[in-house]
């Protein structure tokens, strides 16, 4: 057997242990479903961001937009339409891909820095909108009256949050399945080539908007489905989901665990979960000071490539093959 077999067949092990866990902690400690369903769900949006970030290339401070409306919009399906869960996942997770698809026509031009600044002004005008139009929104009191159907009329949403976990962590794993699927096609390894090196990728005649546009627009769509996940699970929804710090919260989670590797988002989310509840109960007015300290010994250990995180830091490890996990 070839070592690039041996290395294939040693990752799909470490995959399949990975979920196996995430199933087992779930299922071995129901007490702190709530808390396993805040981690699920912000690793489904940090997987959204690596797919525009760490595959894409576009750095984004405003990617709070799409995970806030589809927060909101599977509120309002909820109220107005109906409060069919999947009916409202579908629906949040179509809208956000629309505007993600409108909003891709200008993030898409100029520069760099152009991008950075246009993601984030469309973060901000999606807090404002939401903000001024409280009579449908709820603005800062949040969205009232959001009562959610059990899934398929049998699993009711428990207080202590149990069905919401195992409804959270479904839908992470097969949007998972969707988005590794999609990197490891053609489609994907042309992302990279336009990540790398964008001239010569265009030289090679590869669509460079086109690719850019659609995997903005899948970016945000997965982003729509992690708010509608939060809406549904909680049963609210306020202008925090649209928020800045929103936006700097998944950043720094998939920064904790590397871009590029998709299971660098849900490892930083399961980081990041735990170190601010851990580090906010231990210091609560410093505990920024330490997540910010172990950013940076992360970031160090896995300069891979910029961002590396834990993931780099696994990837210099483990035996070298022909391609990301």
């Amino acid at each position: 057997m070839s070592a690039v077999k041996m290395s294939g067949s040693r990752i799909r092990v470490a995959e399949f242990l990975f979920w196996l866990l995430a199933v087992a902690v779930m299922w071995g400690f129901p007490q702190h479903a709530a808390l396993w369903a805040e981690i699920v769900i912000l690793a489904l949006f940090a997987l959204s961001l690596d797919l525009i970030l760490g595959y894409g290339g576009i750095v984004s401070l405003g990617h709070a937009a799409f995970f806030g409306f589809g927060a909101y919009a599977a509120g309002l399906f909820a109220i107005h339409v109906s409060p069919d869960p999947l009916l409202g996942l579908v629906a949040a997770t179509a809208g956000a891909a629309l505007l993600g698809l409108l909003s891709s026509v200008i993030v898409l031009r100029g520069s760099d820095l152009t991008r950075l600044m246009v993601t984030l002004a469309v973060g901000l005008i999606l807090f404002e909108v939401a903000n001024r139009f409280s009579g449908l929104t709820g603005g800062a009191d949040g969205l009232p009256g959001i009562f959610i159907d059990p899934i398929f009329g049998r699993f009711e949403f428990d207080l202590a949050g149990v069905t919401g976990g195992w409804y959270s962590l479904v839908v992470l794993f097969l949007l998972f399945v969707v988005a590794r699927r999609l990197t490891r096609s053609p489609f994907g390894v042309g992302l990279e080539a336009i990540r790398d090196n964008r001239l010569r990728a265009t030289a090679i005649g590869i669509p460079v908007n086109q690719r850019l546009a659609a995997i903005y627009t899948i970016g945000a769509a997965f982003a729509g489905a992690a708010g509608a996940l939060l809406t549904q699970t909680t049963g609210f929804a306020s202008l925090d989901v649209l928020s800045f710090e929103r936006s700097a919260d998944v950043l720094l989670a998939l920064v904790l665990g590397g871009t590029g590797y998709l299971y660098g988002g849900l490892i930083g989310a399961v980081i990041f979960v735990l170190m601010h509840d851990l580090l906010s109960a231990w210091t609560p007015h410093y505990w920024l000071f330490w997540m910010g300290f172990a950013l940076v010994a992360i970031v160090l250990i896995g300069r891979e490539r910029l961002y590396g995180g834990v993931a780099g830091a696994i990837a210099r490890l483990a035996p070298k093959r022909g391609g990301r996990a």
